[in-house]
């Protein structure tokens, strides 16, 4: 028997503990130092064409450099034509208005009230994050440049020049990352998981030789559990690659970044094991390596099994993690390496219930109501230097009350310490002994490279790094000389606290939504949609149901990728019921694999289901298949049931299903009348087992 201890925990220290997440954070990980220089060499030669040709907003166009997509020069390019595209539209939406609203005060504050509701419903709405909010941020920052009493020429000259600073900085972005392209190797994507898996695999080798698990692997792990899989997800969603291949991928990195967090757990357990534990460990071990060399060559591994009773804690988890991935590549007519998404294979703009859901105008109203008061206050004082407020509101909206107060949170840290630290601080030490553009381009750099630095680290300290970069641009980039002016500085500062505590008031006071309640909205969401898409309508119009399936899909990979976003954003509330919702968030984002999982094997199923070319079945089999699909969607909509508190019992119903359908599958294996038949009966019968047996597992666990 493995018998396992865990080292008793010293003391809290919040210092010592901060130190170390800081560590951890700011610890360099293979191509962060290439990603940092890019991002610098982007900004630099924005803020030197800003300098040198006098060009307006240069803040604008240097921080929008440190925030465009560098996962691969194609999907920098499709970012920036989003950019630019949304940046123009933006542009001829102010001038629509300034036309129709600038000589009557009361049709003007309409106005800006109902643009200020648009931009925050875009935000939400939208498919693109970085667009919708840029082109929150042109509306934001006209705002203020249209009610200054200026002749109305230099209006639409400034509007013009900071559509003008977003296309350069976007230009810019696109040529440094065309040229950096050539001297980048290999798939990020697959890289980054080779190297999760190498470090699980190293940890299981120490167990496995019963040998202490050395530092560098237990940081290694802790890292990587700290930057979870925000990054990889992120990769895939941008990536140009087909919906199968994203939805397969994205499950991978799901099941690996689950894989990773038990790994970091189990590291920190003295555990004398067996000699068959000692067995399983090495196996285990095994079977990672031979996934990551098949993932890295591009092959599609093979099934894996493990069978018995795991003595030491957590590898029953693990392995029952490690055989879940071979399941990904076998769910469809998969090809190991990366199939590109077609041509004609149409970008969507607005998410498909862009006009049917209710939460995207509820979030619309909330933040233009924080914005608007914004507004209503720093026009009332004419205290036009406090108008960066509306900026941070949009800069820090986010759908959720964790969420939110992690970006208020870490917006307001950046802005005291790029703002007054570094800020104030080089114009009272540094800025008065500078003559030339070269010593700024030295402040400059050293500025943005800290702050690019801090930008790659994971979800939990990047936005920071913006927000550092952000106030220091903000302070010294907005004219075309050094800022020596304190009072500019004092301005802005005020502006970003009012819009935070704005924001605090509007979201978290009067509409609030903490994140696991929305975990678990999303989560039941996913289960009930995910039974929709198993009982799908038939009909020999087979654009019509490809057009039902899509939606479905995107509504369950929409609702799945929330769930790690609103995992993290539960690490920032708290509460009496802290602990429980923490506990909760544990139990959705280990299911949330499961689901995933089922998902992807749902679609194979679909195929079926429909009788598509090459997925016939004969009569009575396609009978008890239907039969099984309504018991599973039942099955799906009674965990949600109960997941809510609510009494169901459909489990009996669906193993009598199962049975049923596994009988009829070998009663058409003794009718087989060609080999053929055969092997298409295997796959099926294979695919059945796995639905079934993780759904009865998924069901009993909830």
């Amino acid at each position: 028997m493995a018998t396992t201890a865990q080292n008793l925990p010293e003391p809290w220290d919040p210092l010592v503990s901060f130190r170390e997440f800081v560590k951890e954070e700011l610890a360099p990980y293979p191509g962060r130092v290439a990603l940092v220089a890019r991002m610098v060499i982007c900004a630099t030669l924005v803020m030197i064409l800003t300098m040198t040709f006098r060009i307006p907003y240069g803040m604008h166009g240097a921080v929008f450099t440190l925030i465009i997509s560098r996962e691969s020069p194609r999907a920098t390019m499709r970012a920036v034509r989003t950019i630019v595209i949304a940046f123009a539209f933006s542009a001829v939406y102010i001038f629509i208005g300034a036309m129709f609203s600038l000589d009557d005060p009361t049709l003007r504050l309409l106005w800006i009230i109902g643009t200020l509701f648009i931009a925050f419903y875009a935000i939400s709405a939208m498919t693109d994050y970085v667009a919708a909010t840029g082109f929150g941020i042109l509306i934001a920052i006209t705002i203020s440049l249209w009610d200054l009493h200026v002749p109305a020429e230099l209006k639409v000259e400034n509007t013009l020049w900071a559509f003008a600073q977003t296309a350069m900085a976007c230009a810019i972005t696109l040529l440094v990352e065309l040229v950096f392209s050539g001297f980048r190797r290999g798939d990020d994507l697959r890289r980054s998981i080779a190297e999760r898996l190498a470090s699980v695999g190293e940890l299981l080798d120490f167990l496995a030789a019963d040998q202490p698990v050395a530092n560098r692997t237990k940081k290694s792990l802790t890292r990587l559990a700290l930057t979870g899989t925000s990054k990889l997800r992120q990769i895939v969603q941008v990536s140009a690659y087909s919906l199968d291949y994203r939805e397969q991928m994205e499950a991978v990195v799901t099941l690996v970044g689950r894989l990773v967090d038990i790994a970091a757990n189990l590291a920190y357990f003295r555990i004398q094991s067996s000699d068959n534990a000692h067995k399983r460990l090495g196996t285990l071990s095994q079977h990672i390596a031979n996934l990551r060399a098949d993932l890295l060559s591009a092959r599609i591994p093979p099934r894996i099994e493990f069978s018995g009773s795991a003595e030491v804690p957590l590898l029953r988890e693990m392995e029952k993690t490690v055989a879940l991935i071979p399941d990904v590549f076998a769910t469809n007519d998969f090809s190991a390496k990366p199939t590109p998404q077609s041509e004609d294979s149409p970008v969507r703009l607005f998410a498909r219930d862009a006009l049917s859901n209710s939460d995207h105008i509820k979030f619309g109203l909330k933040g233009c109501l924080a914005a608007s008061l914004c507004y209503i206050i720093y026009t009332s004082l004419a205290w036009p230097g406090i108008s960066t407020a509306v900026v941070t509101c949009i800069l820090t909206a986010l759908t959720t009350v964790g969420s939110s107060r992690q970006k208020q949170v870490l917006r307001v840290t950046g802005a005291i310490v790029g703002g007054v630290v570094v800020g104030m601080g080089a114009q009272v030490f540094i800025l008065p002994y500078l003559d030339s553009i070269g010593g700024f381009t030295l402040l400059f750099v050293a500025v943005t490279v800290v702050a690019a630095w801090i930008a790659t680290s994971s979800p939990r300290l990047s936005y920071f790094g913006v927000q550092l970069a952000l106030a220091f641009y903000t302070i010294n980039l907005q004219e075309f000389k050094m800022q020596t002016s304190l009072t500019v500085a004092r301005d802005r500062v005020i502006g970003i606290l009012l819009g935070l505590f704005m924001m605090w008031l509007v979201f978290d006071q009067l509409w609030s939504a903490p994140a696991v309640e929305e975990m678990k909205k999303s989560f039941t969401a996913s289960l009930r949609l995910l039974g929709q898409l198993s009982i799908v309508p038939l009909s020999k119009d087979i654009r019509v149901v490809t057009e039902q399936t899509s939606s479905l899909r995107e509504k369950i990979n929409t609702n799945l990728d929330k769930l790690r976003v609103l995992g993290d954003a539960v690490l920032f509330e708290f509460g009496s019921s802290r602990q429980q919702d923490l506990a909760l968030r544990g139990q959705i984002m280990r299911w949330q694999s499961e689901v995933r999982m089922l998902f992807l094997m749902e679609i194979t199923w679909l195929k079926y289901r429909l009788q598509l070319p090459g997925f016939e079945l004969p009569e009575g089999l396609r009978e008890a298949q239907l039969e099984f699909d309504d018991e599973f969607a039942r099955t799906l909509e009674s965990m949600a049931d109960r997941f809510e508190g609510r009494r169901s019992t459909k489990k009996a119903e669906f193993e009598n299903s199962f049975k049923r359908l596994e009988r009829n599958i070998q009663t058409c294996y003794s009718k087989a009348s060609s080999q053929q038949v055969t092997a298409q009966l295997q796959t099926f019968q294979s695919l059945c087992l796995r639905i079934g047996s993780l759904t009865m597992s998924l069901a009993n666990e909830i």
